[in-house]
């Protein structure tokens, strides 16, 4: 399955072969369970999906920039790759969206990708758009306060950083140095308003001054100039150089959710025009051509990815439902507080 690679050249530290196909491997089982979360609610047997399509490369380059078990991520809801890639499976993924009792991300309360895995370093997210931020500074604080060596990455869309709670956020942030990095994902849409009619600068990153910090900028459907951010982001954090601002440009491949229908506010043209930007056969393409993978292991890599949304689709639809009583389960703390 593996080969000698054809161009010999350095890979970013951290990065190696075997880690290099892995990222592959969760951009496609990530592009799976997101269509089969679409399809599935086609069929009306799940009431609600949202897709992270165009996004994977930044999420998975920030996942692997990051120490597992050490540093927490504080995603959003579109960040299904990042969560696969830290620790998430697929059977939880896919009972989420089944709205199953055993749901370990809101106990079968449906709204999905609110992800909070506390024993894999994932952070809940809120439903208030930005306010998610502000808990991931707290957390960075307390690491800071604590003299813990981790790092916080919390993640949002550009919209985001038009609410009020990310600017405090990020003057917070750069008052006290904190270990955190503010990962912006500009797929160019807060649902259906473009960034022109969101904010007068060109770059989020260009905001970063205001508050003191450094502002970078990605390409957010390259997983290798992605990683090399973030991971350089990451580094300066855990050193004790304070907050930065990563802006990764990407895409929004389909509709904001299966609720929204992208077709009133976007034209056919430029749906099809985003698709050239496809991170996942754009990455394939990068890794044979230096072969670090050939056709026959990336299609055996496709069947696996398959075969196991497929089994997590069979497994957690059968899972049992909420009953009438779980209604009030996990709303107050429970059990001694020390």
């Amino acid at each position: 399955m593996k080969s000698e690679p054809s161009v010999r050249e350095t890979l970013p530290e951290g990065l190696t072969p075997d880690r290099l196909r892995d990222m592959y491997y969760f951009m496609i089982l990530t592009r799976l369970c997101d269509d089969r979360g679409f399809a599935l609610n086609r069929q009306g047997k799940i009431p609600f999906a949202a897709t992270c399509q165009g996004h994977e490369a930044i999420q998975v380059a920030a996942a692997f920039a990051l120490r597992r078990g050490t540093d927490w991520i504080v995603p959003y809801y579109r960040d299904t790759c990042m969560a696969l890639s830290f620790g998430v499976t697929p059977r939880e993924q896919l009972m989420c969206l089944f709205a199953r009792k055993a749901d370990v991300f809101s106990s079968g309360r449906q709204f999905p990708n609110h992800y909070s895995v506390p024993d894999r370093n994932i952070a809940s997210i809120s439903s208030i758009i930005a306010a998610h931020v502000t808990h991931a500074v707290g957390m960075a604080l307390a690491h800071k306060m604590r003299k813990q060596d981790a790092v916080v990455l919390t993640s949002f869309g550009e919209g985001s950083t038009s609410e009020g709670e990310w600017h405090e956020a990020l003057n917070f942030a750069g008052i006290h140095k904190l270990p955190i990095v503010f990962l912006c994902e500009n797929n160019e849409y807060a649902i259906s308003v473009p960034q022109s009619m969101q904010m007068a600068v060109k770059n989020v990153a260009d905001r970063a001054v205001a508050y003191g910090l450094p502002g970078v900028i990605c390409d957010g459907t390259d997983p290798i100039a992605s990683y090399v951010t973030v991971r350089e982001a990451v580094d300066r954090a855990r050193a004790g150089g304070g907050a930065t601002l990563v802006e990764a440009k990407c895409y929004r491949a389909m509709s904001h959710t299966t609720d929204d229908n992208q077709l009133t506010y976007r034209t056919p043209d430029e749906i099809e025009a985003v698709k050239k930007r496809d991170p996942v056969p754009r990455f394939e393409a990068w890794l044979a051509d230096r072969g670090y993978i050939n056709e026959s292991a990336a299609a055996d890599l496709k069947t696996r990815a398959l075969a196991e949304v497929n089994e997590a689709t069979d497994w957690a639809e059968m899972q049992p439902s909420p009953t009438p009583e779980d209604l009030y389960t996990h709303v107050y703390a429970e059990g001694p507080l020390s």
